[in-house]
């Protein structure tokens, strides 16, 4: 079965951080990009981060320098660092992968940023 399961989220206290984990099944992991995308309630849903089959990143200027994608693919899972969280982070977090023509989504993970 293709599916993406992630992890990891909670409420922090603004500066704070939090790791998100997606683990990923079904499928051949290490050939494919990975995303993390967020959506904010009232908002769209946007790209976050991603990271390449190579280990190639890139990052929302609104998060560059404080959150980190990485990737393991022996445990086919992919990571999203987070640092010094501001409540503007607060989002639903959603793993990421396009398998040719199939966008494939998590359930989604909540990460609140409140004091």
């Amino acid at each position: 079965q293709v599916q993406l399961v992630e992890s990891g989220g909670g409420l922090v206290q603004p500066g704070g951080s939090l790791r998100l984990s997606c683990l990923a099944s079904g499928f051949i992991f290490s050939t494919y990009a990975m995303n993390w995308y967020r959506q904010a309630p009232g908002k769209e849903r946007e790209l976050v981060a991603s990271i390449s089959s190579g280990g190639t990143t890139n990052y929302d200027d609104s998060v560059k320098g404080r959150f980190t994608i990485s990737r393991d693919n022996a445990k086919n899972t992919v990571y999203l660092q987070m640092e010094k969280l501001n409540p503007e982070d607060t989002a639903t977090y959603y793993c990421n992968t396009r398998i040719i023509v199939l966008q494939l989504w998590g359930q989604g993970t909540q990460v609140t940023v409140s004091s």
